[in-house]
């Protein structure tokens, strides 16, 4: 099993900029997929961007650009550092962990954090 521990959301203006962490209860390198998911009111949750255990990224194409997905094996911590923010990007954001529990591939999820963008 997997928890995981999100920070770093919060109030900022359009055009600003927040970096979110997540930290995981073991090593990073253990798990498949790491990411970050978010979900808006009224909306689905969405892939916002992912690494793979390899170091391997994607992006969603409204994010492109301005998020980067990072992460420290020592601290067993991904981050999402997010530039440019737009209202659009409001929403509560969600760290994923997808990795193999008994030959299955079995998502765990953070608590959420709430970014708001607006002036």
């Amino acid at each position: 099993q997997v928890q995981l521990v999100e920070s770093g959301g919060g109030l900022v203006q359009p055009g600003g900029s927040l970096r979110l962490s997540c930290a995981a209860s073991r090593s990073i390198f253990s798990i498949n997929f790491m990411g970050w998911y978010r979900q808006a009111p009224g909306k689905e949750r969405e892939l916002v961007a992912t690494m793979s255990s390899g170091g391997t990224t994607t992006y969603a194409n409204s994010v492109k650009g301005r998020f980067t997905i990072s992460r420290d094996a020592a601290k067993n911590t991904v981050y999402l550092q997010m530039n440019s923010l737009k209202p659009e990007d409001e929403a509560v954001y969600y760290c994923n962990a997808n990795t193999m529990f008994h030959a299955k591939p079995v998502d765990y999820w953070g608590q959420g954090t709430q970014v708001t963008v607006s002036s």
